[in-house]
């Protein structure tokens, strides 16, 4: 039965988090210029509270991802999202003249470095699947699919994709955590303090998720080298 169990595990388990763990990233790199645009973004700008009710003031709110950012000018306004490049214009005009002057931007190569990650991903979640399957595909493709040199290929191709996107990803998470701390602060010693602040947004969740995913298969196809390298 506990063998079964984790052969269904390995078999039709890894494959599925794998595939989620590719989803949320590519939606999370996405957003907010192409999809999800007041929904998901790695850093955001809102109007802030009033102290003595509680009640969110009506103001500008901007989105930022790796690829762009969109905003509005009010609780109400339309969104305008800016074009989607990997090397992408910000657009922080509907924000108060006297907002902090301060980088909410991403580091400039993330954005490559996040697509390498995900293109490893990719081929990572089709080949772990392909092999996982093989035995129903046939002798000759099986036969093939079952050689050491396919899987060793498929693991590392998983590892590197890993490596460097939760790399790539944790830096931007510093980036953005020190211009979101700067921008705050900066406010707090204004005497006329605009009613926006800043704060990093869901999609670093979504990220820490998909990355939680992504690391069981690849522990899963890592250690089956482990496995036959020991024998």
């Amino acid at each position: 039965m506990i063998a079964g169990l984790a052969k269904a595990v390995t078999l039709y388990l890894t494959p599925i988090l794998a595939l989620t763990a590719v989803v949320l990233s590519l939606l999370t790199f996405l957003a907010p210029t192409l999809i999800l645009h007041d929904q998901v973004s790695l850093l955001q700008v809102f109007p802030s509270s009033d102290p003595s009710t509680g009640d969110q003031f009506d103001g500008p709110s901007v989105w930022v991802g790796l690829l762009g950012s969109c905003s509005r000018a009010s609780n109400d306004a339309e969104i305008n999202c800016t074009t989607t490049s990997f090397y992408p214009v910000y657009d922080f005009s509907v924000l108060p003249d006297n907002a902090p002057q301060i980088l909410l931007s991403a580091p400039a190569s993330a954005p490559a470095f996040v697509a390498v990650a995900l293109m490893f991903s990719m081929v990572f979640f089709i080949s772990f699947t392909i092999i996982s399957f093989r035995h129903k595909m046939g002798e000759k493709m099986s036969a093939a699919l079952d050689k050491p040199m396919i899987q060793r290929v498929s693991a590392w191709l998983g590892f590197i994709g890993f490596l460097i996107g939760i790399t790539a990803f944790l830096i931007v998470r510093m980036w953005f955590g020190k211009g979101v701390e700067d921008f705050n602060n900066s406010i707090k010693i204004m005497t006329d303090q605009p009613k926006v602040k800043a704060d990093n947004g869901n999609g670093f969740t979504m990220v820490w998720v998909a990355y939680a995913f992504y690391g069981v298969p690849v522990i899963v196809a890592m250690s089956k080298l482990h496995v036959k390298a020991s024998k």
